[in-house]
């Protein structure tokens, strides 16, 4: 499978879908690109910034170990989702610059209220982990 079939197979594990209003957070020069328009390209419109005033159904989060602190980044996501959102974490892989260890990000979501409910190798510098709310702390 090429670069491109194995970024949309893991787009598409990740959760996203035609139609959705995904947040971007955490954009910067060292994003990758490629992905990012196959996202787009499987929502079918663009990507939301950090100036939409509205709620979404996902938040694409592109963190670093030099970014801060996870936990708020994730519970300043979670205000903006949708009750059956997401956030899709990605994270430079391990040995890459700002590379954020795993034991973080689980320590982070769950002090957060959230779990993993999938971790992906995304494309050659990014890994992703698709975190939610757990099904018996939904309301």
């Amino acid at each position: 499978m090429g670069q491109t079939a194995a970024n949309a197979s893991a787009v598409a594990k990740l959760g996203f879908a035609p139609k959705q209003v995904v947040l971007e957070l955490g954009y910067d020069d060292d994003v990758d690109d490629e992905l990012r328009d196959q996202i787009e390209d499987v929502l079918g419109v663009p990507l939301e910034d950090e100036d939409y005033g509205d709620v979404v159904d996902a938040v694409l989060l592109w963190w670093r170990d030099d970014d801060g602190d996870l936990t708020d980044a994730l519970v300043d996501a979670l205000t903006t989702l949708e009750d059956e959102g997401f956030i899709a974490l990605l994270t430079p892989k391990v040995g890459l610059p700002g590379e954020v260890d795993a034991s973080d990000v689980a320590e982070a979501a769950s002090t957060a209220g959230l779990q993993a409910a999938a971790c992906l190798n995304l494309t050659q510098h990014w890994s992703a982990t698709r975190l939610v709310t757990p099904k018996s702390g939904r309301r």
